[in-house]
């Protein structure tokens, strides 16, 4: 019984540790193995494989991005409509894409895609020992692969988020204008009005953070897989796990930083 805390508080201390050298590593690796970095930042956007193009991050949030900022729209449209005020369907549009749905549809699509390959491809990378196998030549695993792994997210996810942000304005525009009928000019009044740029730059700010928990995350899990090829898609299912619950830790803390004290809205215009 006394076993647990102590185990708890040293998994606790080997995600620290891993997650320092990462960081430490990154900056080295993105220098030294530029070719790695550079086929990862394609990896990370568009896929590799069978699911090149289809199958890439950015098509996937893309997607989730397009369905959640529509059915933002239908809800608001109708809900606000029941108290006959469905033309701030666009302030809604301007004000929950930005500060929640966005980074957190844009992070639970990270961590589906290119967070559980990376799972998935160092732990395959350990059970067939070449991991080891790196490190009797002399290369630094952590560096290798670890460090390019960040650095390459870390680069993908800014024009991956501002295409999160857009097909989640234009998703909920075009429900509200041309399925639900409601005056473009109207929409864009609100939406306009509603729309801060330093509420974008925050939450391009909390989707870097979402982006590098995720990363580290997940490659913690690969890396230190065991077990055969089970245990790779155990490693997988706890980094998905504990990655989505990240995610949503880290919009309520961003959420708490930023906004507790006023909101930094105000309704009016």
């Amino acid at each position: 019984m006394l076993r647990r805390p102590v185990d708890g508080l040293g998994r606790v201390g080997d995600h620290a540790i891993f997650y320092v050298r990462a960081l430490v590593g990154a900056p080295v690796a993105a220098w030294r193995y530029r070719r790695e970095t550079l086929r990862l930042i394609a990896e990370t956007s568009m896929g590799a494989g069978t699911l090149a193009v289809i199958g890439g991050t950015v098509v996937i949030v893309g997607f989730l991005t397009l369905a959640t900022g529509g059915t933002l729209a239908v809800q608001g449209y109708s809900s606000l409509g029941n108290i006959g005020i469905e033309a701030l369907t666009g302030f809604l549009s301007a004000f929950i894409n930005v500060r929640i749905s966005a980074p957190v549809v844009a992070g639970i699509g990270l961590a589906a895609t290119f967070g559980a390959g990376a799972t998935a491809q160092l732990g395959a990378m350990r059970i067939n020992e070449e991991i080891d196998a790196l490190e009797s030549l002399g290369i630094e695993p952590i560096a290798y692969l670890v460090g390019t792994r960040i650095v390459a997210g870390l680069i993908a996810i800014t024009p991956l988020y501002a295409l999160a942000v857009v097909a989640s304005f234009l998703a909920s525009r075009f429900t509200t204008v041309f399925l639900l009928g409601q005056s473009a000019g109207l929409y864009d009044h609100y939406f306009a009005t509603f729309l801060n740029p330093i509420d974008l730059l925050w939450s391009f700010l909390q989707a870097f953070l979402m982006a590098l928990t995720i990363l580290l995350i997940h490659t913690y899990f690969g890396f230190f897989a065991a077990g055969g090829p089970s245990g790779v898609g155990t490693a997988v299912g706890n980094a998905v796990r504990t990655s989505l619950i990240a995610v949503v830790s880290v919009t309520l803390l961003v959420s708490l930083a930023v906004y507790g004290a006023n909101g930094n809205f105000n309704l009016s215009g």
